[in-house]
């Protein structure tokens, strides 16, 4: 089931299942991508309590050992409505005996879209319900649409960064982060896009402070634009070599297992850890034009 936010502008969709932003249309166009099977059937899941993939699709906590699939459970989970607005939405999502088979902490999880202007402010509230440290990452995964309008192709497109400066680059090595082998990414100008760009896979960059992202073309008016403030890593992202037409902007707290990684969840790089009854906030926005 879904739920429509809108205002005079802008109207978004979101489906109870994963909380996941179907649909976002202004202009009369659509900027979110729809999960065409053949390139990637997803829109724009959230990723929780991992980012990324485990080694062997598993992770050890106080000596146990835990399956868990890339990127978490949370995305094909329902979630809970539990307030709705025309122009707001908020989505709640609690630990069961389900999930602490495979991830053993208390939380509630609650995820809330609100219109703005000519954008959609996404706000997150980890809270940790339990009596124990909880150790999580979280991350979105948006799609967009490139082209957005069909007189253009991929490559008419470039990515912007904002602040215009140098940034850490994360490689992967396969599935997994090689901390060892950083290097300076060259974000301090627009990045032209082509499909070769991902041959690699994600670009994984990290990040501090205020920072946007624009996917936007020389030849059009239109773009989008990905934007928050203290989130340590962003990720990039289209499939390769199949030549999809879209582009993940990924904002991600937290990243996949490096390849020296032993595996005990308690060492995992890059992981947020919340006290007993604390809570955890953050956002980040998107806009269109």
């Amino acid at each position: 089931m879904s739920v429509i936010i809108s205002n005079d502008f802008l109207q978004a969709t979101i489906n109870e299942k994963g909380a996941e932003l179907t649909s976002l249309r202004a202009n009369e166009i659509e900027y979110i991508w729809q999960a065409d099977p053949k390139y990637w059937g997803r829109h724009a899941p959230f990723l929780f309590p991992f980012v990324g993939r485990l080694k062997d699709n598993q992770y050890t906590y106080k000596d146990k050992v835990y399956s868990m699939g890339q990127h978490g459970f949370a995305r094909d989970k329902e979630f809970t409505v539990v307030e709705q607005k025309k122009d707001k939405v908020t989505f709640l999502l609690a630990s069961d005996e389900e999930t602490k088979r495979i991830y053993p902490f208390d939380f509630i999880l609650t995820i809330s879209y609100e219109i703005w202007g000519e954008g959609v402010r996404i706000r997150f509230n980890v809270e940790n319900t339990g009596n124990e440290e909880m150790i999580f990452a979280l991350g979105g995964h948006p799609a967009f649409n490139i082209p957005l309008t069909d007189d253009l192709s991929f490559d008419d497109y470039f990515i912007a960064f904002s602040p215009q400066k140098s940034r850490v680059k994360i490689p992967l090595e396969g599935p997994f982060a090689n901390l060892d082998q950083k290097t300076i990414g060259q974000t301090n100008t627009n990045i032209q896009l082509s499909h070769e760009l991902f041959k690699e896979d994600a670009l994984i960059y990290e990040t501090r402070g205020l920072n946007a992202y624009t996917l936007g073309s020389e030849e059009s008016s239109h773009s989008v634009t990905l934007a928050y403030n203290n989130i340590p890593y962003v990720g990039l992202w289209s499939p390769y070599p199949v030549e999809a037409p879209f582009v993940c902007i990924e904002p991600w707290w937290g990243f996949a297992d490096t390849v020296d990684s032993n595996g005990r969840l308690e060492d995992k790089e890059g992981m947020n850890r919340l006290a007993a009854k604390e809570n955890f906030k953050t956002e980040f926005s998107i806009t269109v034009s």
